[in-house]
Formats: C-alpha cells, sequence, structure tokens
C-alpha cells in the first residue's frame, strides 16, 4: 500500500543540506512512487521563502528545479477548511490541514510540535520512522 506523507520544510531543508540521513533518503525515494508527497499552495511558499533564506549551498534557481520537481511528483490540494490554533506553533498549522485533507502523515522533526495532531487523526512520524514504515 502506497503510504501518504506531508513533508515538514524543516525535513525538506535537512535533505538538501545532507546527502546523508532519513531526510535525503526519504526525499530520493520520491520519484520511485514508494510514498505519495502532498502539497499545497501555502506549502510551497513555505518551501520557497525558506530555501531561498541562503542556508543552502543551492542557487535560486536551482531551488526552483527542486521546487518544481515537488510540485510534479506530489498531489496538490486546495484548502477551504483551518482549524487554528490547534499545535503549538500556529505556523505548523497549515501542514495539519493540508494532512487532514489528504489522509496523510505528517514527516517532521518537530514531532512534539504535533501532539495535537492525533485528536484529528494524523500521525506523525520523523522521516526515518516513515522510512521504517515505507519498508513493512
Amino acid at each position: 500500500m502506497i503510504q501518504d506523507a506531508v513533508i515538514d520544510t524543516n525535513e525538506l531543508l535537512s535533505a538538501l543540506r545532507s546527502r546523508q540521513g532519513a531526510s535525503f533518503a526519504l526525499l530520493a525515494r520520491l520519484p520511485s512512487g514508494a510514498y505519495r508527497l502532498h502539497i499545497s499552495t501555502p506549502l510551497i511558499a513555505e518551501y520557497e521563502a525558506v530555501l531561498k533564506r541562503g542556508q543552502l549551498r543551492l542557487t535560486d534557481p536551482e531551488i526552483d528545479d527542486v521546487i518544481d520537481f515537488l510540485c510534479a511528483s506530489a498531489q496538490a490540494h486546495e484548502i477551504f477548511y483551518l482549524w487554528r490554533p490547534l499545535l503549538k506553533d500556529p505556523d505548523d498549522d497549515f501542514l495539519l490541514e493540508l494532512a487532514v485533507k489528504s489522509g496523510a502523515c505528517v514527516v517532521t522533526w518537530n514531532v512534539s510540535d504535533f501532539k495535537n495532531a492525533a485528536s484529528l487523526g494524523v500521525a506523525v512520524m520523523t522521516p526515518a520512522e516513515f522510512l521504517q514504515q515505507l519498508e513493512t
């Protein structure tokens, strides 16, 4: 069964910083169809804003290529409802809304920030946990 995921920006940033570790391994598996990525306009806007802050050794055109790849590989959703605030960090609420809409889990290094996600039936896991679930 194909797993569904919403990838938090911190996980994407980690994947692009280093080719080692679970974040990169997860991103590298996207083209294989091992899981289905879900995105929304606010998430793509956040990806772009954070990735272009100068924390990476990538140029803006290279970051645009990464974002284009993600958009081409993912299933896009429009969100018409808002449950805010529900999470510890209100800036993460749009990820939870996308996960509810898509039936996906949230993949993040900040699992503790999403502890209220369970109240909406959303699983939250680290990249390593998600990769392990893909292998079972």
